[in-house]
């Protein structure tokens, strides 16, 4: 595991409950001694994980230490702010939000939307003069990283552009200077990875959740930040580019500037239609004139997993449209800043087994049948085979099988009853015998037996039908107090009978031993002159402590009597 990755897991607090798998789209964590951790090379970052962990050993790594030393070493640390800040940030102003930056200790705040219209500028020019081809937006970088790791054939149709906080980053630079530092701040983990692989643009990159938790440790209320004049954004507000945390923003800022000619727009969200989405692409024919735009997290960024903000994802997206400026240009917007890049692809190479590797596999959980896979998904995975490959790979382990481990638990409780050289029963709280061992039946009689024999563990009979003594069964049930080595007189038998609650009020067991057997009557003498001997033991401690005690107080009261006739015999000396 690779510490310094944007996600990592807290591992003592990590509970195995495999919900992390079960939540991420491409199968990247990895199974060891029930504790889970991310895999580098698989992952894509889109934060699921942490937003499913129930106890939060998902963690998103903190770099509030590294801001502090820019901000310490750098003239000057501007911050790119992500434009969903308006639906992160709802009961405070623009203006208070830049106050409070500041006070941390930044010299400018600048909307990441800036850099956001460069891209749609630029995507415009190449829409304008490349048609018959299809594009895919580069503007999320999750779905950059599923394209490249995923679906490589496709990296080709990727945008050759950086995305918008990359621009933004380089915009900054060039009205700056190259001496500056740039801080994004958003609710994009992946946005990590970027700061990570383009250093000399993006210096770091912080959550929302992560700039929440660095007011409250410095005392900043958003609300109570006066809103100065002076406190706006720099070099200039952004327009049509605040829309790109939404679905469907960035086609509406290509649309409202750039005369483009009718591509066929289409936008989708979340991984899961994406992936389906790219599946479905090689069915197109490559010269069509499509421009995709693909956001990993389902209604945009405003839902990304660095955001604390529980508002609708409806009221997010009426917040953000409510505070976009339109700009009204009788000229196309043009792209002012050389953003290419190139995207590689960096395929998952995917390991391919046998069937007879993934049938020895399925063995291994007790599935030796088509009938036995259950494809319940408790592991994790969609089907049984699929978490056979995941095994074989060193991704899962057969603990995390439901039915194996039940069905396991169950072996080892049965096991148990059957060596078990008392009678044992256990029953429920309408006194059905849920599980019972051989010796039971045996206890009780040879036509017990011959029942227990036709049924065995003789599951769901009553007991008040098997033994006479099933009201003190009904007296645990009802009061959830254990009756412990009771002994009862059944046929010519002394029976000792405990009888205590597994589940209170529900499911009670009892262990039953015939004492009048030649062998028990052995132990149980042995056992009781033990108990005799402790018994005798304990009252000779106690004499013993009561002579030693009144001893002391005799020797003590005859010492001062001594010392007081010594002390009369010292005076009359004198």
């Amino acid at each position: 595991m690779n510490p310094y990755y944007p996600i990592y897991t807290e591992q003592p607090e990590c509970q195995d409950c495999y919900k992390c798998v079960r939540a991420c789209p491409v199968k990247a964590i990895h199974i060891e001694q029930g504790k889970a951790s991310v895999m580098e090379e698989r992952c894509v970052l889109c934060g699921h994980c942490v937003q499913v962990c129930p106890v939060g050993a998902k963690r998103v790594r903190n770099d509030i230490g590294r801001v502090k030393r820019l901000l310490s070493q750098k003239k000057a640390v501007y911050v790119s702010l992500a434009p969903s800040f308006v639906s992160e940030f709802s009961h405070a102003r623009p203006r208070q939000i830049i106050r409070a930056l500041k006070q941390l200790g930044f010299a400018g705040v600048s909307e990441t939307a800036l850099g956001a219209q460069e891209v749609s500028a630029h995507m415009g020019d190449q829409l304008k003069k490349n048609t018959g081809k299809i594009y895919i937006s580069s503007a999320c970088p999750t779905v950059v990283q599923y394209i490249k790791k995923y679906v490589p054939e496709l990296s080709d149709r990727v945008n050759d552009l950086f995305s918008p906080v990359l621009a933004h980053a380089g915009m900054l630079r060039r009205e700056y200077g190259d001496d500056i530092a740039v801080v994004f701040i958003g609710p994009c983990i992946s946005k990590m990875h970027e700061s990570d692989e383009y250093r000399d643009l993006l210096n770091v990159a912080l959550t929302f959740d992560t700039l929440r938790a660095w007011f409250d440790a410095e005392g900043i209320n958003l609300q109570n930040q006066p809103a100065d004049a002076n406190d706006s954004f720099v070099p200039e507000p952004a327009q049509e580019g605040a829309l790109y945390p939404i679905d469907g923003g960035m086609i509406a800022g290509i649309k409202a500037n750039c005369s483009v000619n009718d591509a066929t727009f289409m936008s989708f969200s979340g991984l899961g239609h994406i992936k389906q989405l790219v599946n479905d692409l090689p069915q197109v024919p490559p010269d069509s004139n499509i421009c995709l735009e693909l956001l990993a997290c389902a209604g945009g960024c405003v839902n990304g997993p660095g955001s604390g903000e529980n508002l609708a994802t409806a009221m997010k997206r009426y917040n953000l449209i409510q505070y976009t400026s339109y700009p009204e240009m009788e000229i196309p917007r043009q792209p002012t800043l050389d953003i290419r890049n190139t995207y590689r692809s960096e395929p998952v190479r995917e390991p391919e087994y046998s069937e007879k590797d993934i049938r020895d596999a399925l063995a291994r959980v007790g599935k030796y049948s088509t009938d036995d896979e259950l494809n319940c998904g408790g592991c994790g995975y969609d089907s049984c085979r699929e978490f056979a490959a995941a095994m074989l790979g060193g991704k899962a382990e057969r603990e995390m099988c439901v039915s194996y481990m039940r069905q396991l638990a169950n072996k080892k409780a049965n096991a148990l009853l059957r060596s078990m050289p008392s009678g044992v029963v256990i029953v429920n709280d309408q006194l059905r015998i849920v599980e019972c061992n051989r010796n039971f039946a045996r206890l009780l009689g040879e036509e017990t037996s011959m029942v227990f024999e036709a049924n065995p563990g003789m599951q769901n009979a009553l007991l008040e039908r098997v033994i006479p003594f099933a009201d003190y069964f009904k007296a645990v049930l009802q009061s959830g107090e254990d009756i412990v080595n009771k002994d009862i007189k059944y046929d010519n038998h002394i029976l000792n009978v405990s009888i205590f609650s597994i589940e209170m009020h529900q499911i009670v067991g009892a262990v039953i031993q015939d004492v009048t057997a030649p062998a028990m009557q052995k132990e149980q003498i042995i056992k009781r002159t033990r108990d005799v001997i402790d018994k005798n033991l304990q009252t000779v401690q106690k004499v013993a402590y009561l002579l030693g005690e009144n001893a002391s107080e005799t020797e003590t009261m005859l010492d001062s009597i001594v010392q007081s006739f010594s002390a009369e015999r010292v005076e009359g000396d004198t």
